[in-house]
C-alpha cells in the first residue's frame, strides 16, 4: 500500500498532531516516514518581526535551529513507534511547492499534514498550505483535523 509518507511540519499544535497521526498510520501499514519542514529565506524587507530584529546570519541560525528542533521532535516519535524516519528542512518562500517537491523527490507515497481550520474571511486572508498541496499536488493528501 503506502511504503513513504511525507510528514510536513511547521511547529504548530495541530502540525504536531498530525505528525503523529502519521506516524501512527505509518507504523500500521509498514512504511517509513519523512519528515520535512519548511522555513523562509532571509528577506531585507519583511514584516516579519524575526527578520527585522536580525542579521541574515543571525536569522539563519535561530531558523536552522528552530527546524532542527522539530525535526528532531518528529525523529524521537518515529523511532518510539518503531518507525524508521529521515528529515529535512528546506528554505523557501512557498511551503507547498517544496511540501510537493519533497514528496515527488523522496518518493513519497502519501503526505500526511494538518488543517488549521482557518475559514471564511481569516482562512481567504492567511491561506492555506494544506489547501495548496490538496489543489496541487498528484500524490495523495491525508488531512488531519
Amino acid at each position: 500500500m503506502y511504503k513513504r509518507i511525507l510528514l510536513p511540519t511547521d511547529g504548530s499544535e495541530a502540525s504536531g498532531r498530525a505528525v503523529q497521526a502519521g506516524i501512527d498510520f505509518a507504523r500500521s501499514v509498514g512504511a517509513e516516514v519523512v519528515a520535512m519542514t519548511a522555513t523562509p529565506a532571509f528577506h531585507t524587507f519583511s514584516v516579519s518581526a524575526e527578520m527585522l530584529e536580525q542579521t541574515p546570519d543571525t536569522y539563519e541560525a535561530a531558523s536552522a535551529a528552530r527546524a532542527q528542533r522539530l525535526l528532531d521532535e518528529a525523529a524521537a516519535a518515529a523511532r518510539d513507534a518503531g518507525v524508521p524516519a529521515t528529515s529535512l528542512r528546506v528554505v523557501t518562500d512557498s511551503p507547498y511547492e517544496a511540501i510537493i517537491a519533497t514528496a515527488r523527490e523522496r518518493g513519497c507515497d502519501l503526505i500526511v499534514m494538518a488543517s488549521h481550520g482557518y475559514h471564511g474571511i481569516k482562512g481567504l486572508l492567511l491561506g492555506s498550505e494544506t489547501h495548496k498541496v490538496l489543489v496541487h499536488s498528484a500524490i495523495p493528501v491525508l488531512v488531519h483535523r
